[in-house]
């Protein structure tokens, strides 16, 4: 039926357009000088005294803003962005599942993620139990362990996390920045956006943060009904898991759930005490009102140091770019 009604509109246009020829080619002329005229001017904005002044000034901010593009793409590839995994359907490899119903009564709408390690199928009340209390359904069905190791493992995804959640929100405010310094004419921003940062120099790359999430997942053995419940591992999410595995660990009297916690509060608590100044050049938000400011272990995690405000400080993303280098030539 929509194929028929797809042809009928086709040759209502060919008959609006044959019958009514000089309309449409007074649409059709107009529609082209439109477009003529806005590439002249388009050619004559990036040609301009105006625009090519503002290019020597902010060559060096540019300049800047694809070095941390090109930072944040290093974070983005080493990076850790998982924790634990679900054991259902693990070996589901070994089996092949085939639906040999002759009658259309199954018909498997919705199928199981057996193979996803980031998926548990379970019933229907576990799924609805992990909604109502995610954290304790993350730890018990995802072999998250309330040891200071795993603790320790959730604390560097949340600073892999964190670092690059930064690093991609000082990019945009930059962007924004250049743009609002350009200041170029609204249709340039509509109908050019690709051609004017090309022109300009930035690297719009897309960075995204890829956020590991964790389903729990109910199917029904028909295939007629499911219900999920997603845990995305953002920021608070992962604060809320810190705070939840070490309260876990101080019920056991271990020491190690005494030390102080790397949560994005406690982060910018440093950063606040350093005074959003760096350690190593001293340069701070003050200089540079865009500066990205990082907290950085002085003895690190894989060497024995330890989450505590002696063992952390305030480091530009030069200069823990730099430290992190030498770390692992050495």
């Amino acid at each position: 039926m929509q194929f028929v009604l797809g042809l009928l509109a086709i040759a209502l246009l060919l008959w609006l357009a044959v019958t009514f020829w000089y309309i449409a080619l007074a649409v059709l002329a107009i529609w082209i000088t439109v477009r003529v005229v806005r590439h002249v001017r388009m050619k004559r904005y990036f040609s301009g005294e105006v625009f090519q002044a503002h290019l020597k000034e902010l060559s060096s901010v540019v300049t800047e803003h694809n070095e941390i593009a090109a930072y944040a793409a290093e974070i983005r590839a080493g990076g850790q962005f998982g924790l634990g995994t679900s054991g259902t359907g693990s070996r589901s490899s070994l089996a092949t599942f085939e639906n040999t119903s002759r009658h259309d009564y199954r018909r498997d709408r919705n199928v199981a993620h057996y193979q996803a390690l980031n998926v548990h199928n379970c019933s229907l009340q576990v799924v609805r139990n992990a909604s109502a209390d995610p954290l304790k359904y993350l730890i018990k069905y995802f072999g998250v362990e309330a040891t200071e190791e795993g603790l320790a493992q959730v604390e560097k995804l949340g600073e892999t996390i964190s670092r690059l959640e930064n690093a991609v929100n000082n990019l945009k405010t930059r962007e924004a920045d250049i743009t609002g310094e350009f200041n170029p004419p609204k249709f340039i921003l509509k109908h050019y956006e690709k051609q004017f940062t090309e022109r300009v120099g930035v690297n719009l790359s897309p960075i995204s943060v890829p956020c590991p999430e964790y389903v729990f997942e109910y199917v029904s053995a028909g295939g007629n009904s499911s219900q999920r419940t997603t845990v995305k591992l953002n920021t608070p999410t992962i604060d809320g898991l810190i705070e939840a595995l070490s309260e876990r660990i101080r019920r056991r009297r271990s020491a190690a759930g005494q030390r102080a916690l790397m949560t994005a509060r406690f982060r910018e608590e440093i950063k606040r005490r350093d005074d959003y100044t760096c350690r190593y050049c001293s340069v701070s938000l003050d200089d540079e009102p865009h500066l990205l400011l990082e907290v950085d272990h002085i003895v690190p995690v894989s060497r024995g140091g330890l989450s505590t405000e002696d063992n952390l400080q305030t480091l530009c993303w030069r200069c823990n770019r730099s430290k992190s280098n030498k770390m692992i030539d050495a």
